[in-house]
């Protein structure tokens, strides 16, 4: 019975074998013939002639490739200038294989990636690209010193990297590119400077100051903590509203003191900060304005002098509790050089170029201790001796009128066509009590004033008030915009204001402090015979009645060449 049972039970797993192979067809070894050639290689990533921008000291590549062979590979390698950083001899599909990854440590200069694939028949290709990381080359003439902070503490005219002490970072609170330097408790950067500098050098950066701590070490080059009579300091000290950024230079046998400027702590801006030191000057610069001046009784002695010390006093200033700096800084460059404040503003021009953000805008003067106009990087016309005022309403400092001064600048340049408009901040003087403040106007007809052609913005007495008024020429006649007591202003308040006007084809309006204080009608501007804009005074061309040189501040002037909107002007106050 039981063997009855065994025959039964392998009769029925044969049928079952039998039924599921059933119309298929048996597995048989196949040839794959001879081996009719190489492995193929496509390197998807890099290309070939690959640039990497990045100003970094070490960037990072995506390695991409594909590698297929007719019979089976062997094994497959991957090198960076010659030397092997991936190699592969195990595969689940041994005719196609694929991969992709990072590959960091890539410095400056010229590299080469290459794939090579051998089958198991010995036969190899190879597939290359060649990579580029160009140096830094230096933007500005004696530049000899650049840290853009933007992925490491590298410095790219070297190409090295600055020493650390303690924890210093790297913020996302950056003015330019992708990072900024932070410092931290007991933390900061060190650089050799050794024969870099000489006795002529400026340095510059952008700088985020912080209250706390109140006193800091910026930039230090040292000899020891024994005495301050050589390389200098840069350092800053003050309250949680203001901190005062100084400068100290050693001479060998004593030091020079620069008092530098104050900086607002509550408005969270970025400035520029630039210093320059000569053996008979040191000036320190915010924004491109001077500051302060010092002045040593010789050059800098840098006797003992090795190492730069960034965002600290370090160990030769670090009393008086000018330790750590916890305020950001981007963009720190030396010059070995003392640059010009014209040469100075000309570096912040081309790293930080002026972008309007306003359709329309054709001028922008900031007075940022320059006269300098930032949308054609042209210095105005100066008649006279004009001056700063030392403070401002936006910035660092304003225009400060004088006596038979003012400025030009050429009407062709402002695109001048249906419409205009202008807005500015300003502070008043009535003294004289009445004066031109922006005149646009043909040649005077003798000793009269041309109305029929242009504008001029001005203001005049008005009892114990200063009356601010437009008047714009339709060609054949001036149309007055005379704002009453709504345009009338109490000289003894002190205190700045925004003017604004603009002219259409339609109407003309005139803003105070972004209320519209005049408006009405006009046909439309006739520009024949403007050749050149006046700032701050009605000379040469509308003195008729005596509207000479303003002694008023003027801050942030900008020209348009269209109507603005209320609310466009509002959005400059």
């Amino acid at each position: 019975m039981k063997n009855i049972l065994k025959y039964t039970l392998a009769l029925f797993t044969g049928f079952l074998m039998y039924s599921c192979y059933d119309g298929i067809d048996p597995i048989t070894a196949v040839d794959p013939g001879p081996d009719m050639g190489a492995p193929v290689i496509l390197l998807n990533s890099p290309t070939d002639g690959t640039t990497i921008d990045a100003l970094e000291m070490n960037s990072t590549i995506e390695v991409d490739f594909k590698v297929e062979d007719d019979i089976e590979i062997d094994v497959i390698t991957v090198s960076l200038d010659g030397e092997v950083i991936n190699q592969y001899d195990s595969f689940t599909d041994y005719r196609i294989f694929s991969d992709a990854f990072d590959q960091s440590g890539i410095d400056f200069g010229n590299h080469i990636l290459t794939v090579t694939a051998t089958d198991m028949e010995g036969n190899e290709t190879e597939v290359s690209a060649t990579i580029s990381k160009p140096v830094y080359t230096p933007l500005f003439a004696n530049e000899v010193f650049y840290m853009p902070f933007d992925a490491d503490f590298g410095e790219y005219v070297s190409v090295s990297e600055a020493g650390t002490v303690g924890s210093p970072t790297l913020t996302d609170d950056k003015f330019l590119g992708n990072n900024a330097f932070q410092s931290a408790a007991d933390s900061y950067l060190t650089f050799p400077m050794e024969d870099m500098l000489g006795s002529n050098f400026t340095g510059m950066f952008w700088y985020k100051v912080v209250s706390s701590p109140d006193r800091a070490g910026i930039l230090t080059i040292g000899d020891d903590a024994a005495d301050r009579n050589q390389g200098f300091r840069l350092f800053r000290e003050g309250s949680s509203s203001s901190q005062t950024v100084k400068l100290n230079v050693g001479v060998g046998t004593g030091e020079s003191w620069n008092n530098g400027g104050s900086i607002s702590v509550n408005n969270g801006d970025w400035i520029n900060i630039a210093f320059t030191v000569s053996p008979d000057e040191t000036v320190v610069y915010f924004n491109g304005a001077a500051m302060n001046t010092g002045t040593p009784t010789g050059p800098v002695d840098w006797t003992g002098c090795v190492d730069m010390v960034i965002g600290a006093g370090g160990p030769t200033f670090d009393y008086w509790g000018h330790a750590s700096d916890a305020s950001p800084m981007d963009e720190l460059r030396f010059f070995n050089a003392t640059l010009s404040q014209e040469e100075i503003q000309n570096v912040i021009n081309v790293t930080n170029p002026y972008e309007p953000t306003i359709e329309g805008e054709v001028f922008y003067m900031p007075f940022e201790g320059n006269y300098m106009e930032l949308l054609s990087q042209d210095e105005v016309g100066i008649v006279g001796a004009p001056g700063f005022a030392g403070q401002s309403q936006v910035g660092i400092d304003a225009y400060a009128g004088a006596a038979d001064s003012y400025l030009t600048f050429p009407a062709a340049d402002l695109e001048l066509g249906g419409e205009f408009s202008a807005a500015f901040w300003y502070k008043l003087n009535d003294d004289p009590n009445r004066a031109g403040i922006l005149t646009l106007r043909p040649p005077m007809d003798g000793t009269a004033n041309d109305l029929t052609k242009g504008f001029c913005f001005f203001r005049e007495a008005a009892g114990d008030m200063q009356r601010f008024k437009l008047n714009a020429g339709n060609g054949g006649s001036g149309v007055w915009f005379d704002g009453g007591s709504d345009a009338d202003v109490d000289p003894t308040v002190n205190e700045w204001i925004h003017l604004a006007f603009t002219i259409s084809g339609s109407e003309c309006v005139v803003y105070i402090n972004g209320e519209v204080v005049k408006q009405g009608s006009f046909g439309g501007v006739d520009w024949t015979d403007c050749t050149s804009l006046s700032i701050m005074s009605g000379a040469p061309n509308f003195i008729g009645w005596n509207h000479f040189s303003d002694l008023s501040y003027m801050d942030e002037l900008k020209l348009f060449n269209r109507a603005l909107s209320q609310e466009e002007i509002q959005s400059m106050l």
